[in-house]
């Protein structure tokens, strides 16, 4: 029987209030249903696999709580609560309709790429968006040796080098200046932040592509999904590479990848 986990930002009295509705009218129509507050994630019990959680905010709670359903091998919905999100495309008047049409089978669930990160400490952890590799001191920048399925590629001397998947191309990557790839695509893309004297392009390869990162002379930040892993040394690296199981993303029966974008960018940003 389909489950229906509802992540509110605690901070937000509408998405608490919106979930404490939607509540009410699924669980009136017989669907188990629960709430949860962003920073009580880490204490919900699993979830089954028919599940669907339902982000209620902006980008940051949907990847909140992408990362939460990910793990727990359960769908994902965002909805917008009145600002411009490119990755929660659902109205509050959906959250009923959307739900029964998953439960039923009619819903529009895309399968998307996720990204594995593993640094040399043994330190590992996924991201839904990006995965940043970046300065840690103000007015350094970082050398970053690439390599790419085993072969070196370029050493970067930059603000960072960031990896993005699909979804997540819209975000941190577009504002680098990299490509917007459309959600549903086996890629990730590449691109440096602010490259000194060096290419400026970003770089797109399949998603069963090994890329490696070693840090030289200074040490970065290894960022995942705008959360910080951990510090790199120089000398020490990091591996990224497309996880074995991908995120299921419920959308709107008449969303367009085209018109989400455009509207998006219509508001200034993706």
């Amino acid at each position: 029987m389909t489950q229906v986990l509802l992540v509110a930002y605690e901070t937000r009295p509408d998405a608490v209030e919106l979930a404490v509705t939607a509540k009410e009218q699924l669980e009136s129509l017989g669907i188990d249903t629960s709430i949860a507050k962003v920073g009580d994630i880490p204490r919900i019990p699993e979830l089954t696999t028919d599940s669907i959680v339902v982000s209620l905010g902006g980008d940051g709670t949907f990847l909140r709580a992408a990362r939460f359903a990910h793990g727990a091998s359960a769908t994902v919905m965002g909805v917008n609560l009145g600002r411009v999100g490119f990755l929660v495309p659902a109205q509050p008047s959906e959250i009923v309709s959307q739900v029964i049409a998953y439960r039923d089978g009619g819903a529009v669930v895309e399968e998307r790429i996720v990204l594995d990160v593993r640094l040399s400490d043994g330190t590992h952890d996924i991201a839904i968006n990006e995965v940043v590799v970046e300065r840690s001191q103000a007015g350094h920048m970082v050398r970053l040796r690439t390599f790419i399925a085993g072969d070196e590629f370029l050493t970067y001397s930059a603000d960072g080098v960031l990896v993005a998947t699909p979804t997540g191309s819209t975000g941190y990557n577009f504002s680098a200046g990299g490509p917007v790839m459309g959600t549903n695509l086996p890629n990730m893309v590449m691109t440096p932040i602010a490259p000194h004297f060096t290419v400026d392009r970003s770089i797109v390869v399949s998603a069963d592509t090994e890329i490696s990162m070693s840090v030289l002379d200074r040490p970065g930040l290894v960022v995942a999904d705008g959360v910080r892993l951990g510090s790199i040394e120089p000398g020490e690296s990091l591996t990224i590479c497309s996880h074995a199981t991908p995120i299921r993303v419920a959308l709107p029966q008449d969303s367009k990848f085209g018109a989400r974008l455009r509207h998006s960018l219509r508001e200034g940003h993706a």
